[in-house]
């Protein structure tokens, strides 16, 4: 399995809100649903799918974490959830 690259955001100084970055390689087949996805719906981009996607994943396999919690409704609905 390849290994992710990825990079913190140093201009973050609360823990709790840190953005990482990381580049990974997706079968041209995806990228083109959500390329599509995204031309259909412009209020979706592709960052805030994977951020949906891989919160609802981990939520299924039963990872328990409000600010997954909220990072999750908060990319499907559209809303912001600040402390």
């Amino acid at each position: 399995m390849q290994e992710l690259n990825y990079d913190v955001n140093s201009k973050e100084s609360n823990h709790k809100d840190e953005v990482i970055s990381f580049k990974c390689e997706l079968q041209e087949n995806l990228q083109k649903a959500m390329k599509e996805f995204v031309e259909d719906h412009p209020n979706w981009d592709q960052y805030r799918i994977l951020q949906a996607a891989i919160a609802g994943f981990l939520m299924q396999k039963g990872f328990q974490n409000r600010d997954l919690t909220r990072l999750y409704i908060g990319n499907m609905f559209s809303m912001s959830f600040k402390d």
